[in-house]
């Protein structure tokens, strides 16, 4: 299946879409070089423009607008792949199938609209609510959980609970530490922000 057909059928019929998700041999690497990878560019490039060429104040400017879209990129991707493992390795804590590739198909459709909301970024006072579409991902997340990594009924609340904080503590970390790098790089320090 193509990368728009997947994603605009995740999004508006996922029921029916893990169901066919389900049925695909799952491919790690297939799923993050085709989907992961394009998907994530969109909030990235979005945030791109709009930090470059319509953001105001001190934090706009090329500079700014690289910067930002290289921490966001490399922080969906890390984050998918991460979050993607630890939802394996506690596959068998919720009596759940432990596959990688069923994780990685799992967190990778889960994101989808957190990556579709991402296009506000062209607009940098719009972004937060771009981030706000993730929070269908959390439904997606708990509908896939039976078909991708076989979790009994009973036990998807909490086993989505737990990948959710484990998710919010690994975005924190992965991005300040690629925020603190990344400015780094581009000698973007607090002091050039406000003076």
């Amino acid at each position: 299946m193509n990368l728009v057909d997947r994603a605009k059928n995740i999004i508006v019929s996922p029921k029916t879409e893990w169901e066919t998700i389900a049925s695909e041999e799952p491919d790690v690497g297939g799923i993050f070089t085709s989907y992961v990878i394009p998907m994530a560019l969109i909030p990235a490039v979005a945030t791109f423009i709009g930090y470059s060429f319509i953001g105001v104040g001190f934090m706009s400017g090329i500079t700014f607008g690289i910067a930002y879209a290289v921490i966001g990129l490399l922080s969906s991707l890390i984050g998918v792949f991460l979050l993607a493992f630890i939802v394996n390795i506690l596959a068998p804590n919720f009596a759940s199938e432990k596959d990688m590739g069923r994780a990685m198909q799992l967190v990778a459709y889960s994101y989808t609209p957190m990556w579709v909301g991402g296009i506000l970024g062209i607009i940098p006072f719009l972004s937060w609510l771009g981030a706000l579409f993730g929070l269908y991902g959390i439904y997606l997340m708990y509908l896939g959980f039976p078909h991708t990594m076989k979790t009994p009924q009973d036990k998807v609340v909490v086993y989505m609970i737990i990948t959710i904080i484990v998710l919010m503590i690994l975005y924190f970390v992965v991005a300040g530490i690629l925020t603190s790098i990344v400015f780094a790089i581009f000698g973007i320090g607090m002091m050039s922000m406000f003076g």
